[in-house]
């Protein structure tokens, strides 16, 4: 066990430095978006709470009463708007250095490892950097608008402070350009990096990798056909089987 643990310290040592960074700036990503998660939690409360007390208008007209007005529909709902922009939005990044965002990959999944690694840095280094640092500024303008009016909500009833979920918004595209950048250093090393080079990968997976992964797909696949025609087998035989007579 030591002597695996120096092997891959050892290895570890041998990275580029970008590596490091790109670590480093997976570990924000990943600290900010499994906290971030957690956010489902009052979303599905609130949701069902606002559902359940438009069924049972008393319980609502007790609860303003006696704890106060946050309990009042319009409230509820803007609640509901805030907690799903907020979920959305700091997970965007998460789900990027995840590869569980959504890809077309009618052409990607048919191209070699290098093509694919071309296909990543071009679309970051032309489309998801640019496009994000381009709205982050938008937005942040729009938060800082928000902020210097005191805006409230369009309701008379509504939330107050709406910089605060505009601001969630500029933060999360912000945790977005974070991962895209981890990425792209990642992408960087596999194609101008040393060839003899190992680490986790991020978007991509390393061609032996990808052969395991094809490997017991295709294994699976079989398993199912096998296990789908031994049940149409059975199903034919019990019907072909002779019906047994009283005597």
């Amino acid at each position: 066990m030591a002597n695996e643990s120096t092997v891959h310290d050892a290895e570890r040592r041998d990275l580029p430095i970008a590596i490091y960074i790109s670590d480093g700036l997976r570990a924000f990503v990943d600290f900010v978006g499994k906290w971030a998660c957690w956010l489902i939690l009052p979303l599905i409360l609130v949701t069902v709470f606002d559902v359940t007390a438009r069924k049972m208008v008393w319980i609502q007209i007790w609860l303003v009463e006696n704890l106060g007005r946050i309990f009042e529909s319009t409230l509820l709902q803007e609640l509901e708007w805030h907690f799903h922009t907020a979920l959305f939005a700091l997970v965007l990044g998460y789900g990027y250095i995840y590869n569980t965002h959504v890809r077309v990959d009618l052409v990607r999944e048919h191209l070699s490892f290098r093509k694919k690694a071309w296909l990543e840095l071009i679309g970051l280094t032309f489309f998801l950097l640019p496009y994000c640092a381009i709205v982050i500024y938008f937005a942040y303008i729009y938060a800082y608008d928000s902020w210097a009016i005191h805006e409230i909500s369009a309701s008379q009833v509504g939330l107050t402070h709406r910089w605060i979920i505009k601001s969630v918004l500029v933060f999360g595209l912000g945790v977005a350009v974070i991962s895209g950048i981890a990425v792209w250093l990642q992408v960087a090393i596999v194609l101008w990096g040393p060839k003899d080079v190992r680490f986790p990968l991020m978007t991509l997976e390393w061609p032996d990798e990808e052969t395991k992964i094809e490997g017991k797909e295709r294994i699976k696949l079989e398993e199912l056909e096998q296990a789908t025609w031994d049940a149409e087998t059975e199903t034919l035989r019990k019907a072909s089987s002779p019906v047994g007579t009283a005597d």
